[in-house]
């Protein structure tokens, strides 16, 4: 069969770069940590073409596209509860359970089941620098 084009240099070169350049976002895309390595991406090339009135020169429009993998969920667990106006509100619920308070490993500051932190009348003693 003879070649009719040379993808590398058709369009002056167009159609191998547009190739190149979604095919950076696929890759850049499989690397990211926060997609599903497994989940397949899809590079397109499209070549459309459509002749004058005599039939005698084609005109052709080049479109690379790519479809990504989306980043994986994430989940998060929100507290429900009611404002003082007696309206459904939420919170992020940061401790685990429910009314449970810990301990912030960064600052040792005691927190509410929200993150908020939490004032405490004993005083607390700092064990890391003694």
């Amino acid at each position: 069969m003879n070649k009719i084009i040379d993808l590398n240099t058709f369009a002056e070169g167009a159609l191998a770069e547009r190739a190149n350049v979604e095919l950076q976002k696929i890759l850049e895309n499989i690397a990211d940590p926060n997609t599903d390595p497994k989940k397949k991406r899809t590079l397109t090339i499209t070549i459309n073409l459509a002749a004058d009135d005599k039939r005698d020169v084609v005109l052709t429009s080049v479109v690379a596209k790519s479809k990504l993998a989306p980043a994986k969920d994430i989940q998060a667990k929100l507290i429900m509860d009611l404002d003082s106006r007696g309206k459904v509100t939420g919170a992020e619920l940061k401790s685990g359970i429910k009314g449970q308070t810990f301990i912030d490993v960064d600052t040792g500051e005691i927190l509410d089941d929200t993150g908020n932190q939490v004032a405490v009348e004993n005083k607390i003693i700092n064990f890391k620098n003694n």
